[in-house]
């Protein structure tokens, strides 16, 4: 809660890296299209782990401290924070962007403000779970624990691409877990994909102005590299979690034979832990199969309940939006944990039409979780490309996750897959602490 008496002050930079204040306005906030004025209460200290970014050809939209009315900052290019996981953006920075300015690459641009030597941002923690707070990675057992891994499995290609590539080029929190022998373990299993999403972390057209931000899988694991090194973490990690389906890779149920394969030779090994499959739902038989195997949970990525929506950004080959519903359905009648990987845009997340359409989606499915994720991608450019110009009529995030909450007081909240404690368990208290 923010001890605020006014909004935080509008920062700048000067385009060389230094940020600074405007004492004459105060931040405001993006939903949409538009500027608006953020609540006071909205306002938390940026948690540890954000970083604050410069956007080029940009001019920060604030509030006159003394008339009231909004104009632009002159003084330098706007500011937006990054806030790290366990943490919802409420708005987005607000600015008027220069016909050529750059496309930003793909991170989350939320608001940001500062006040009495403290940065502010409009977001709520929406997960206790601490798996992936900046204070618990301990670089130097990272390290170990890449080294003993590639002794211990010198021939699978698999540990070796989480090593090299994801925990020691990219920084990748779930392989700095796993390398520290803990919680969720990632399984990347697809160099393939059957989506053009508009903004692929892992794949970007060359024509494309953006880049993505990390290389993918190149290659297709087989089920003996996959189990080789995930039985031993299901074995002995705390709150134990196997996840295929990474940033890092194309659509796992394009592999769904290896991953079947998989999971029946996990299980004969130990019933320790949970499974769980990160994926864009397009193969509800494939699904079918992995549940009749012994999958324990899905995690379906979406940025709409919508289905115009949701195709013009994932731009599906030989899917539907009505396949990613079939497949919550599929594993909710093998009594599976069923989620939504929900990327939260406020001006489109929170619209009275994508509400509806939410509720919608959590009556068919019979849905277990939301987790809220900050949607990573240039807002003006996303919106151009979807031809969302016209939003309707706004809730607000807050208010939008309040009525969700108190008509669906089942559908628990969160960031992060829970481990098979936390699903048959105490949600509230069986996760990483």
């Amino acid at each position: 809660m923010s001890e605020l008496k006014n909004s935080p002050y509008l920062l700048y930079s000067d385009g060389k890296g230094n940020i600074f204040e405007d004492t004459t306005l105060y931040a405001t906030g993006r939903a949409g299209w538009d500027a608006y004025e953020v609540p006071v209460e909205d306002w938390i200290i940026l948690p540890d782990g954000g970083s604050l970014y410069e956007l080029p050809g940009r001019r920060g939209i604030g509030i006159d401290v003394k008339t009231g009315q909004m104009r632009l900052c002159d003084k330098g290019w706007a500011v937006a924070a990054f806030i790290p996981p366990a943490h919802t953006g409420l708005y987005l920075a607000a600015y008027e962007t220069a016909a050529d300015a750059p496309t930003l690459p793909l991170f989350c641009y939320t608001a940001v403000g500062w006040d009495n030597d403290v940065f502010y941002v409009p977001a709520v923690r929406i997960e206790q779970d601490i798996r992936q707070e900046c204070s618990g990675f301990d670089t130097k057992r990272i390290q170990t624990g890449v080294d003993t891994f590639l002794k211990a499995y010198p021939q699978n290609r698999l540990v070796k691409h989480l090593a090299e590539n994801c925990c020691l080029t990219y920084n990748c929190p779930a392989a700095r877990n796993y390398f520290m022998g803990r919680w969720e373990c990632p399984v990347p299993s697809s160099p393939a994909c059957n989506a053009n999403c508009i903004g692929c972390i892992s794949f970007q057209p060359q024509e494309e102005e953006i880049v993505s931000t990390q290389d993918r899988l190149t290659f297709k694991p087989t089920a003996e590299e996959i189990v080789e090194f995930t039985v031993p973490h299901l074995e002995t990690a705390p709150f134990p979690i196997v996840s295929f389906g990474q940033g890092c890779e194309g659509e796992p149920l394009l592999m769904w034979e290896t991953i079947r394969e998989s999971i029946i030779q996990m299980r004969k090994h130990t019933d320790k832990g949970s499974i769980n499959i990160n994926t864009n739902g397009s193969k509800p038989a494939a699904v079918k199969a992995l549940c009749e195997a012994g999958l324990n949970s899905i995690r379906v990525s979406t940025n709409s309940a919508r289905k115009h929506i949701y195709e013009a950004y994932y731009r599906p080959n030989n899917y539907q939006f009505e396949d990613i519903i079939e497949s919550l359905k599929v594993v909710r009648s093998y009594n599976g944990w069923t989620s939504i990987n929900y990327f939260v845009f406020p001006g489109m997340t929170d619209s009275v039409e994508e509400y509806e359409a939410l509720r919608k989606l959590i009556i068919d499915t019979d849905l277990n979780m939301i987790q809220w994720r900050n949607f990573n991608i240039d807002p003006d450019w996303y919106m151009g490309k979807i031809s969302a110009y016209e939003t309707g009529d706004l809730l607000g995030i807050k208010q939008l996750q309040e009525l969700i909450r108190e008509e669906f007081p089942q559908v628990k909240f969160g960031y992060f897959n829970p481990s098979m404690e936390r699903i048959t368990g105490n949600y509230e208290e069986d996760f990483a602490h």
